[in-house]
């Protein structure tokens, strides 16, 4: 009997495959570092081959605003955090650690660019000028959302792990196909190219949701930028369980570049997403960046990170903290003084007692909106669950009938 031979069409592509992946390979050169780092934890700024040329358009004005904005998230994180504790809240996530990965990578998006967020991204928030107090309507469990996405390209907190990764690549493949019917009868380009970015973390890697978004992206060069926290810790799990190589490798598995960057070094991580949005909005297709941070304080506040991770580990990576970093370059470099800094504390805690105020003002929404809202148009099931609402409701009201409502409900 013969040799099997297989049709020559099962390896017609192997020299488009090899192309695409040297290309992927060669986008950024070789790297001075694995992992790309500009502003060192002791405040020295050093140098790279690549990303230098970006980090050198910052200007005074704009590295003092990523420190205020890192500030005044990291103010606003405590004060939701102490609100929770009142019970103001019913849950809050902390994003303590993570300030320059959000803050540098948000200032980097411009405003035609759309932000889908996990629900950690308070700081990614802040750079696209959501009202902060908004954030906390979701979490008083008083909004299903809280803000309107269409006003600042900022789409809802997901809940659901890596959910938002699907809804990024399907919105960038309509705005690859938006931008190209544009093209067409604008010529001269007068709208700017979009790109989207997508948020998720070390934990969320592991979903099936980001592989599959993934391979649409690849395959449609889909101007996206999966833009990963690693914080290190997927509630109690450790990232080395997520996976065993850098998470930024896994980029190369669909054919196009992963960049990891120190995610507590605001100047990099700003010039990293300003590539990868460029690399996006030129129609090169997505690009991952893998943060490389700490999440320092709990998951959510019912967490107790106690039970499963040293001290040492965080006294380790308090000693890399991204403001901590900034301040010293800014005050080497002549570019902030005391004053500066003083400001600075004193409208965090303006915004502070603001969020505070807000909050306390909220007033929980009528429960029958939720029934007013489930349907466009009237529904008779939904109205006969109304009508046993109102029955049920009015045994309480006046007292009377209160034991059969609460027989019925319970039947």
């Amino acid at each position: 009997m013969g040799a099997t031979h297989l049709p020559a069409t099962e390896f017609d592509g192997t020299g488009v495959d090899d192309q695409l992946e040297a290309e992927a390979e060669a986008v950024l050169g070789e790297p001075a570092a694995p992992m790309v780092q500009l502003l060192g934890p002791d405040g020295t700024l050093g140098e790279d081959s690549v990303f230098s040329e970006y980090a050198n358009r910052l200007d005074a004005e704009t590295l003092r605003g990523f420190y205020a904005d890192m500030a005044a998230i990291r103010r606003f994180d405590q004060e939701a955090t102490a609100l929770q504790r009142q019970g103001q809240l019913a849950l809050w996530v902390p994003l303590t650690g993570q300030e320059a990965a959000q803050i540098g990578s948000g200032r980097a998006s411009q405003p035609q660019d759309y932000i889908f967020p996990t629900y950690r991204e308070h700081g990614v928030a802040l750079t696209r000028n959501v009202d902060l107090a908004e954030l906390l309507r979701q979490f008083r469990g008083v909004s299903n959302g809280g803000w309107n996405p269409k006003d600042t390209n900022f789409h809802l907190y997901t809940l659901v792990l890596a959910a938002q990764t699907l809804h990024a690549v399907g919105y960038a493949m309509g705005i690859q196909r938006d931008q190209q019917l544009a093209a067409s009868s604008d010529p001269a380009g007068t709208e700017p190219p979009a790109a989207v970015i997508a948020y998720y973390g070390d934990g969320a890697s592991s979903e099936g949701d980001v592989h599959e978004s993934m391979v649409f992206a690849s395959s449609y060069k889909a101007p996206v930028v999966f833009f990963c926290q690693n914080n290190h810790w997927a509630i109690s799990v450790p990232s080395t369980v997520q996976t065993r190589i850098p998470l930024s490798n896994r980029a190369k598995g669909y054919g196009f570049p992963g960049i990891r960057v120190d995610g507590n070094d605001v100047i990099a991580v700003h010039a990293v997403t300003e590539w990868a949005l460029d690399h996006a909005r030129q129609g090169n297709g997505p690009v991952l960046i893998e943060a490389f941070t700490y999440r320092v304080g709990a998951h959510t506040t019912a967490d107790d990170p106690t039970k499963y991770r040293q001290s040492a580990e965080e006294d380790a990576w308090r000693a890399k903290d991204p403001l901590a970093r900034l301040e010293k370059y800014l005050r080497s470099a002549g570019l902030a003084d005391d004053d500066y800094f003083a400001k600075v504390k004193a409208d965090g805690d303006e915004l502070a007692a603001y969020v505070r105020r807000t909050t306390h003002d909220l007033e929980t929404p009528d429960i029958r909106s939720a029934f007013a809202n489930t349907y466009v148009e009237p529904h008779p099931l939904v109205a006969e669950e109304l009508a046993w609402f109102e029955r049920y409701s009015a045994g309480f009201e006046d007292g009377a009938g209160s034991e059969a409502a609460a027989g019925e409900a319970a039947n």
